[in-house]
C-alpha cells in the first residue's frame, strides 16, 4: 500500500520528492507494525517513537473523577507548625576567626550535577577551615550527562561569596601566577605531587591533616581530585559543621539573572491572573479574591530524564526495544560501573528502588488531596518519552506550568542549553514554594529538603517502597489506593528529623545547623 503510494508521488516534480522524504520518515508512525522488527534492531533510534500507554489505566481514571473536600484542600495548603527549632548559624556562634598565615593553596575540582557541586563547594570551605589554607574558587567539572560548562562565576554570586566568608576563610579567585601551571590538563597528562587523588569517600579532619597538609606545607599548593563526598559528617568540630551551614544558607547565593527570573516565576505561580502579553512585567496584586488556595502552588522535581531511568534498571512499560536501548546507553554513559540489575522489576518496585514516574506522582498527589485546581511547577530537565510520557500527570493537573511556559524566550535566553543554570532556577523557585515532592529521592531531593528543613516549610517525601507495592497491586480500586497513600504519608509532610550517624549535614540540618527552641 504504502510503496504504491511512493511510485505514485516520484512521478512528480522535484518538489513531489521532498514530499517522498516526508513520508518515508512518517512511515514507522503510520505503520507501525511494519517496523516492529527494526525497533528491536535499532532500539537506541525507534524505540522512543511509540508513545508511552498509562500503566495503571483503572485507577487514572478514577482519579480523573475524584471529588475533594474543602477539608482536605485546607489541610494540604497549611503551613507546617513551629518544630521548635530555628537557624542558629549567626557569625558570633563561629568562635574561631581567620588566622593570619596561610599554609598555602588548596584547589577542588568537582564532578557530578549541580547539587552535588553545591555540597562539594560547602565541604571544600570546611577543608580549607580545618588546613588554614587559602580556597581557590572550586573548579566545575562538565558533567558527561548534561554536557554543561558553566563555571562557578557563571552560576553563583562570587563577590557575595568571597563577602560572606571574609571572617572565616580566605578566598581567591583564581590561581596565583606562581602557582600558573596548577591546571586541570596539568594534572591530567601525570601523577603529579601536588595532586592529591587518594582522600576516601567521607574522610576525617585528621586525614587530611595527614597526608593533604604536607603537601601544602611542602608545595604551597595541593590540588584535590576527586573531592565530592570525601569529607565525613561526623566527628568535626561544632564550628566546622557550622561553616558548612553558613555556606550553604548563606554564601551560596545564585548570580541576579537567575535570582530575578527565579522571582519572577515565583510571582506568576502565585498571582497567574497577573501575567501579561509581555512577559518581562507583573500587575501588582492586591487583595485576591479568587477561591481559597490561590497564590499557592506545588513544586514538583519530575526526576525522570533518561540518565535516571537508565541507572535505576527498572522496566517502564517500553518492552523489550526499551530495556535493550536503555542498557546501550549505560553501557555508553557508565562503561560497565552501572550494570544491569540482577533483581526483577517486581523486586525493584517493592524494593522502592524504581522512580516514579510522571503518571504515578500525579497518582499519589491526588490520593494526598490535591485536586485539579492546583497550581503545579515541574522542576524537570529532560522527561524520558518526552511530552507523552507527562499527559497522564497533565490530565490530573491542568494548571501545570514549567519554566518554558512562564517565562518569555529572551527571559531564558541566559540560562538556554545550561543545565546547571536550568537547575539552579528550579532549586532557587522549589525553596521558595508553598509545598516540595520529589519523584525519587537524588542530590536535588537532598539539598531542597535541607533548605526547606531550615526554613520549616512543607515537603513531601514520598514513600517508594510503599508506592511500589502499591503499583504492583492491579486489584486495587481508588479507594482503597488513596486511603493506604494517605495513612503511609502522615509523617511525611515535612516532620523534622534530626541528623543521625554518617548521615548529611545538607540534607539533615538540624542539630548542626540550628537550635531546640522548645
Amino acid at each position: 500500500m504504502f510503496l504504491a503510494l511512493i511510485r505514485r508521488m516520484r512521478k512528480h516534480s522535484e518538489r513531489g520528492g521532498a514530499m517522498v522524504a516526508a513520508v518515508v520518515l512518517l512511515l514507522p508512525f503510520l505503520f507501525p507494525t511494519l517496523f516492529t522488527p527494526f525497533t528491536h534492531a535499532l532500539p537506541s533510534l525507534l524505540s522512543e517513537w511509540n508513545a508511552p500507554k498509562p500503566r495503571h489505566s483503572r485507577l487514572l481514571k478514577s482519579a480523573l473523577h475524584r471529588q475533594t473536600s474543602d477539608e482536605q484542600l485546607s489541610e494540604m495548603w497549611m503551613p507546617l507548625s513551629n518544630q521548635g527549632w530555628k537557624p542558629c548559624i549567626r557569625s558570633d556562634i563561629i568562635t574561631s576567626s581567620l588566622t593570619e598565615n596561610s599554609q598555602g593553596y588548596i584547589q577542588v575540582f568537582l564532578d557530578g550535577g549541580l547539587n552535588q557541586q553545591r555540597m562539594g563547594i560547602c565541604d571544600a570551605v570546611a577543608l580549607a577551615k580545618i588546613l588554614n589554607a587559602t580556597l581557590i574558587i572550586p573548579y566545575l567539572e562538565v558533567n558527561p550527562v548534561w554536557q554543561d560548562s558553566s563555571t562557578f562565576e557563571d552560576i553563583f554570586d562570587v563577590d557575595h561569596f568571597i563577602e560572606a566568608l571574609k571572617d572565616e576563610i580566605s578566598i581567591v579567585k583564581e590561581v596565583p601566577d606562581a602557582y600558573f601551571w596548577s591546571t586541570r590538563e596539568y594534572y591530567a597528562t601525570a601523577i603529579r605531587a601536588t595532586r592529591v587523588k587518594t582522600a576516601p569517600v567521607h574522610a576525617s579532619a585528621n586525614w587530611y591533616l595527614d597526608n593533604v597538609l604536607p603537601v601544602l606545607e611542602s608545595y604551597g599548593i595541593a590540588a584535590i581530585a576527586p573531592f565530592s563526598h570525601r569529607l565525613a559528617f561526623d566527628n568535626m568540630p561544632k564550628e566546622i559543621q557550622r561553616l558548612r551551614c553558613k555556606v550553604n544558607f548563606q554564601a551560596l547565593v545564585y548570580v541576579p539573572h537567575i535570582r530575578a527570573l527565579g522571582d519572577a516565576l515565583v510571582s506568576r505561580l502565585r498571582y497567574p491572573s497577573s501575567r501579561v502579553d509581555s512577559a518581562n512585567y507583573l500587575k501588582k496584586v492586591g487583595d485576591s479574591k479568587e477561591k481559597r488556595g490561590a497564590g499557592k502552588f506545588v513544586v514538583l522535581h519530575l526526576r525522570f530524564d533518561k540518565d535516571m531511568a537508565a541507572h535505576s534498571a527498572c522496566d517502564f512499560g517500553g518492552g523489550k526495544a526499551e530495556k535493550l536501548a536503555l542498557a546501550k546507553y549505560r553501557q555508553v554513559i557508565w562503561q560497565g560501573r552501572v550494570l544491569n540489575s540482577q533483581f526483577t522489576d517486581e523486586e525493584l518496585r517493592s524494593q522502592g528502588r524504581c522512580p516514579l514516574t510522571p503518571e504515578e506522582i500525579g497518582l499519589l498527589l491526588a490520593a494526598l488531596g490535591f485536586d485539579n485546581t492546583t497550581r503545579l511547577y515541574l522542576a524537570s530537565h529532560k522527561v524520558y518519552g518526552g511530552e507523552a510520557r507527562i499527559s497522564a500527570l497533565r490530565s490530573l493537573f491542568p494548571l501545570m506550568e514549567d519554566k518554558k511556559s512562564l517565562a518569555s524566550s529572551e527571559e531564558r535566553a541566559q540560562i538556554k542549553g545550561k543545565a546547571s543554570l536550568l537547575a539552579a532556577v528550579d532549586h532557587y523557585v522549589s525553596i521558595h514554594s508553598d509545598i516540595f515532592v520529589s519523584a525519587s529521592p537524588g542530590n536535588m531531593h537532598n539539598a531542597v529538603v535541607g533548605h526547606r528543613t531550615y526554613r520549616n516549610t512543607k515537603t513531601i517525601r514520598p514513600n517508594m517502597a510503599l508506592l511500589g507495592q502499591l503499583f504492583l497491586n492491579k486489584s486495587l480500586d481508588w479507594a482503597e489506593f488513596e486511603k493506604a497513600v494517605v495513612e503511609g504519608h502522615k509523617s511525611r509532610q515535612g516532620m523534622l528529623r534530626l541528623r543521625k550517624s554518617e548521615q548529611s549535614i545538607y540534607t539533615y540540618p538540624a542539630p548542626d545547623c540550628m537550635c531546640n527552641v522548645s
